[in-house]
């Protein structure tokens, strides 16, 4: 059924298509359908989506590539009058209204055009639809007036408009507005007129810094910028009442020099009320005289203080018992008695006071300071609003996965803030889950198969906890941060079984807004497998291809059943494999054979045994995303990471920690070394009209040294799923060109490539059209075979492309996702049969998602 939805909506998008062929069917008589609005800026055709939007009237809107109207469409299926249409009916129709009174009531019969079936389609097709744009002469007036102020603000001051009306179609209209603009105007000088004489030093100082040059063109958008440069530079130097109003800008165009223009900037004194009159005095520039922090917002009366200390300058007071170590409070406050005001200050000290998680965000005041007979100083009073002490959240959710077939997992976290009076907070966790999974095996016919649980515990400083003093490299206006967290997991999934212990110190900071760091300084993961034997029933495809092998020699009856198969949970498979490698080649296997079987103990081990792995890694991100509706930005992420070197050095040089394989352990576990590097890079460009083009490029690889000739699996790579390469399922695509014929298949190199156009068709519906590429190799591991390994630039070929369509409905705090992906270049088919043989619906993969891949 899951393949047939996409034929279904496709014969459900025909048929509305037909049944609503005229866009015209609520078009009243004697009036036009606006269906078209086409613009030439100097003779040239012009879809700038600026200029476009500066129109009052806009056509209805539509699916983007195929322009087909599905809301207008959905609206002219409705009929307004359901219930009228319905009680006519009745009345041509006696009989049928009879049987229909006998099935049911008279006033059930009455009250059926009201009800879903009739009206409630209707209402639905009207709300979810778009009603026709009738075309208004008024509205287009107002968009030719208002094209020229747009026009105007260019610095196009003699911008002429003349509009076309195409009435050829009948009820349907298009308009074509020929817009003339003329030569923008430029700036030919620029002066100022700085009443006061300390800002005008200020303005001197940051001249540099200016928007408006000679030259440049004139633009209304620059003066703006330059209005809030200024202003931020003032008040970022002690004018605190100095606010953008202040500025003026005089422009004389009246020169000899044609389409030029005269700035003067001019910059009055301070509008000051002296009884009932106003008076002008200078701007002054104000210094902190007092800081004094409230710890609770109750206590804004000075009366209702209870405790109060003294610490660096700083008034610390509370309506209760102080419950703060002074130094946790005054680390995140940048405002300090003695220096200038500083408006970057007051909003760099409400961020880092967030950034505590024990106060909500934070209210500051500056009041004048009575005291100063010049009236230069200013009193800080900052009101915090602790945050409860402790936070109870638990949670329960549904699961579906490619391996999962259904979950239901829950989790319990406890948070206390301020445990230790300095701002830090403990959190506790509980967390388990049972699923249903039917690759994995299950003899006894248990539906729930899968379980896992587990705890955690993390403690979090406002600050870096570190033994040797770190605020000349990383100062507090960093807002750094030190995280501590522990975790035992157990997991049970009648598969391979795995206890799962992780610790972690991790040190964050932001040097600036939208730029930050992450240092582990280490990352310890141990994995103990507890049913290591089980390896052959979750791992079927090379069961499967050793079971072949096994057929074709004379095994050892002791390692087969009654059906010939090489048994599992008595051994027989792994004794097969010992007695195929051996050197004496007792059976006398073939060398390809040999080949295959190696490879499958060689996986077999590295995916059965323990792992110890002590990593330390740093992670930059950057970032130009303004807020969650921003969709015009580019985040750069990379991050190094190094395993095993510590290990290393505690293990060298003691023999008995040297295993039969000649590698190191500790505490009988060999330990992994690697060096691993990332680089994630994503640009979205905001196409307007809802309409938004994504990229994301990815690469990866991870090299093993020393103690190690392959990486860990939770620390490799895999292809496919939902966030990747959408025309694969997870792990199934790759490595290079094998075909995927592992159950999972995993590498140590990946590259990743991603390209998606959103649209919105309907409200809250959006569409997408996605092409997807990518695939893992091995490389500089003990895997060998071509068609895994990545050896040159000619691999490059085995990237694998897939491209599909999707659905998202928006509700608001996340997006539903729905994709489907199509195989359009499988590196792991055959010449000829590489394109385009897949893109069928029977071959298609489904992913659903919350909210966007990338």
């Amino acid at each position: 059924m899951t393949k047939d939805l996409p034929k279904i909506a496709l014969f459900i998008l025909i048929c509305v298509s037909f049944y609503s062929c005229s866009l015209t069917k609520r078009v009243p008589e004697g009036q036009r359908l606006l269906t078209e609005n086409t613009l030439y800026q100097n003779g040239k055709k012009t879809n700038k989506e600026e200029t476009v939007n500066q129109l009052y009237q806009q056509p209805n809107s539509y699916i983007p590539l195929i322009g087909y109207r599905l809301r207008l469409n959905l609206y002219n299926l409705a009929n307004p009058k359901a219930d009228s249409t319905y009680h006519a009916w009745l009345n041509k129709n006696p009989k049928k209204e009879k049987a229909l009174v006998n099935l049911l009531s008279r006033k059930q019969v009455d009250r059926l055009g009201e009800s879903f079936a009739i009206a409630g389609i209707n209402n639905f097709l009207i709300n979810t639809g778009e009603a026709p744009v009738i075309y208004d002469s008024k509205r287009t007036e107002r968009s030719t007036l208002r094209l020229k102020n747009y026009f105007f603000n260019q610095g196009y001051f003699d911008t002429k408009i003349t509009t076309d009306l195409d009435t050829t179609h009948q009820k349907k209209i298009k308009a074509t507005y020929h817009i003339e603009t003329g030569e923008a105007y430029k700036i030919d000088s620029l002066k100022t007129t700085i009443l006061t004489a300390e800002l005008d030093s200020i303005y001197r100082k940051h001249i540099d810094k200016t928007l408006l040059k000679k030259g440049d063109v004139f633009q209304v958008s620059h003066f703006s910028d330059e209005r809030k440069r200024i202003t931020t530079d003032f008040r970022n130097n002690g004018a605190y009442y100095f606010q953008e109003s202040n500025i003026r800008y005089e422009v004389d165009t009246l020169i000899p020099t044609p389409n030029t223009a005269n700035i003067d900037i001019i910059i009055d004194n301070r509008t000051v009320k002296s009884g009932d009159t106003l008076v002008q005095t200078p701007f002054k520039i104000y210094k902190i005289s007092e800081v004094n922090i409230f710890t609770n917002n109750s206590s804004r009366n000075l009366q209702n203080v209870h405790d109060s200390i003294q610490y660096n300058n700083f008034n610390i007071l509370s309506a209760n018992k102080l419950d703060y170590r002074p130094k946790a409070i005054t680390d995140a406050v940048f405002i300090t008695k003695g220096s200038t005001y500083n408006d970057f200050r007051r909003v760099l000290t409400s961020r880092a006071i967030s950034n505590l998680k024990v106060f909500n965000y934070p209210s500051i005041e500056y009041l004048e300071d009575k005291r100063d007979s010049t009236g230069q100083s200013l009193i800080t009073n900052i009101f915090l609003t602790p945050r409860k002490k402790l936070t109870f959240n638990p949670s329960l959710d549904v699961t579906h996965s490619n391996i999962q077939d259904f979950g239901v997992a829950g989790n319990v976290g406890l948070m206390i803030r301020n445990i230790f009076k300095g701002a830090e907070t403990l959190e506790f966790g509980l967390r388990g889950s049972i699923g249903s999974s039917r690759q994995m095996s299950n003899p006894d016919n248990v539906f729930f198969n899968v379980t896992e649980y587990g705890a955690d515990v993390k403690l979090s400083f406002p600050r870096l906890f570190f033994p040797l003093r770190t605020e000349r490299i990383i100062p507090k206006r960093m807002l750094p941060t030190t995280m501590m967290s522990f975790g035992l997991s157990k997991q049970k999934n009648i598969g391979l079984d795995k206890d799962n212990f992780t610790g972690i110190l991790n040190y964050g900071w932001s040097p600036k807004r939208n730029a930050g760091f992450s240092l582990d300084l280490f990352n310890l993961q141990y994995v103990r497998n507890t049913n290591p034997s089980n390896y052959f029933t979750v791992y079927k495809s090379s069961y499967k291809t050793l079971n072949n092998i096994a057929s074709d020699y004379d095994v050892n009856p002791e390692y087969v059943d009654n059906n010939g198969n090489l048994t599992i949970q008595d051994g027989g498979a792994n004794s097969f494999i010992n007695e195929a490698l051996n050197p004496q080649n007792p059976l006398n296997i073939s060398a390809d054979d040999v080949r295959e079987i190696r490879s499958i103990n060689e996986r077999r081990i590295r995916l059965s045994e323990n792992n110890l792995i002590l990593a330390a890694n740093i992670t930059y991100t950057l970032s130009s995303r303004t807020d969650i509706n921003d969709n015009n930005f580019f985040t750069f992420k990379t991050k190094v990471e190094s395993a095993g070197a510590a290990m290393n050095l505690i293990t060298k040089g003691t023999n008995s920690n040297i295993n039969a394989n000649g590698n190191r352990t500790f505490l009988d576990v060999e330990f992994s070394q690697y060096i691993k590097t990332e680089i994630d890079f994503i640009k979205y460009w905001d196409l307007g009209r809802q309409q938004v083009l994504a990229f994301r490029s990815f690469g990866g690889i991870a090299i093993p040294y020393g103690n190690s000739n392959s990486i860990p699996f939770s620390r490799s790579y895999f292809a496919g799923g939902s966030n990747d390469n959408r025309a694969w399922q997870s792990y199934r695509l790759g490595p290079g060109s094998s075909g995927g014929i592992n159950d999972f298949n995993e590498a140590n190199m990946k590259i990743a490539l991603n390209a998606e156009y959103r649209f919105n068709f309907s409200g809250k519906w959006f569409g997408a059209l996605f092409i997807d590429a990518g695939n893992i190799w091995n490389v500089f591991d003990q895997t060998t075979d071509p068609k895994y390994t990545f050896n040159n630039i000619s691999s490059l070929k085995e990237i694998a492309i897939g491209s599909g369509f999707g659905i998202r409905y928006d509700f608001s705090f996340f997006v539903f996702r729905l994709d489907l992906g199509f195989k359009t270049y499988n590196p792991a088919k055959e010449d000829g049969k590489k394109w385009f043989k897949e893109l069928n619906f029977n071959q298609s993969v489904v992913n659903l998602g919350i909210n966007y891949p990338f």
